[in-house]
């Protein structure tokens, strides 16, 4: 990386924030990030897990890597896991980072669980990984050659034995970066996204992929149905309105805008929500609401509460008290 290039991973770490993670990574300052997944599957009725071998290094560990430019670190752990082991994933839980030294400069591996059980072949691409075993939880930790990578195991297993593996994410999107209201004299719900907003749009897809959700629901003012546009076309979605969230809806009447809110988390199904800066505050009570305080504590509190095209991923299980088990706020990638 060049040092422009290192500046902007630095910026764009302090802009991930999870409430797996451990106040010092939430904090820190780091030369390095890299990004990475557990690869999961039930066998026999019993959980594996994909340890790689990296002739490299000749070490068994997780696949990961460092950021490319122009990427989103969640990005970079569904990129790494493709190019390392040929497995397309979808990400899940996120998991314990690890951070340690390397010659003197402090790095950092963010992880999250990846359900693998048909996801298809694995392939090493013979460079970063020679060969790939999947094995139990205990035979991993036996293989592992640095001990940090333990860390995101034990996450992983502990999630497996609760139950909580299977959890579904709600992604809430706060509209792309929109033309001027000073600048716009017809309709407020007409209003579009600015050209940097348009490109914004794009981060937001290629954001939303690594998640992979199955629905879409919207405010349905121009700004949000083009923020999430790109990534409806490219999977051929159908996109849900929801007029309780547009901006003047939700100031005349919070607690329908609420409901709404409450509604989709009680679907419990892989969906996106995308809304307006002044409805936010809503989502994030509703949010809070359904989870415990530990969790909620990595929610913001302060205006604006989330960058244009920021997202928050809240992952839910049905009849769990409090039912979001994770959060997590992420800012795609912006020129």
């Amino acid at each position: 990386m060049t040092e422009s290039n290192v500046q902007r991973a630095l910026d764009r770490v302090l802009e991930l924030h999870r409430s797996s993670d451990v106040e010092e990574i939430r904090l820190g300052h780091f030369d390095i990030i890299a990004a990475g997944a557990i690869p999961w599957r039930i066998e026999g009725g019993k959980l594996q897990v994909l340890v790689i071998h990296r002739p490299k290094y000749d070490d068994w560990s997780w696949p990961k890597g460092k950021l490319d430019d122009g990427e989103a670190i969640a990005e970079c752990a569904v990129r790494e896991v493709r190019e390392e082991i040929g497995l397309e994933i979808t990400l899940g839980l996120p998991l314990a980072a690890t951070a340690y030294s390397v010659k003197q400069r402090a790095k950092v591996v963010y992880y999250w669980a990846a359900a693998a059980g048909a996801a298809g072949e694995v392939i090493p691409d013979g460079a970063e990984c020679d060969e790939v075993r999947w094995v139990s939880a205990k035979q991993a930790i036996t293989m592992l050659s640095n001990p940090t990578d333990a860390a995101p195991l034990h996450d992983l297993v502990h999630a497996y034995k609760v139950g909580h593996l299977q959890a579904k994410p709600l992604i809430v999107v706060r509209h792309a970066k929109a033309k001027p209201r000073s600048k716009w004299t017809r309709a407020e719900g007409e209003r579009p996204l600015a050209a940097t907003g348009r490109r914004q749009a794009q981060a937001v897809s290629r954001l939303l992929e690594v998640w992979a959700p199955a629905h879409v629901a919207s405010s349905p003012w121009m700004r949000c149905v083009q923020t999430v546009a790109p990534f409806v076309s490219a999977n051929q979605l159908k996109l849900s309105s929801v007029r309780a969230v547009t901006e003047h809806a939700a100031n005349r009447h919070p607690k329908r805008a609420a409901r709404a809110i409450q509604k989709l988390l009680d679907r419990n199904r892989s969906q996106v929500l995308c809304t307006h800066r002044p409805v936010l505050p809503i989502v994030l009570r509703v949010l809070a609401g359904n989870t415990s305080k530990k969790i909620a504590e990595v929610l913001p509190t302060k205006d604006p509460y989330l960058e244009p095209g920021g997202v928050i991923v809240a992952h839910q299980i049905p009849g769990a008290k409090p039912r979001i088990i994770s959060l997590e706020i992420h800012t795609p990638y912006h020129d």
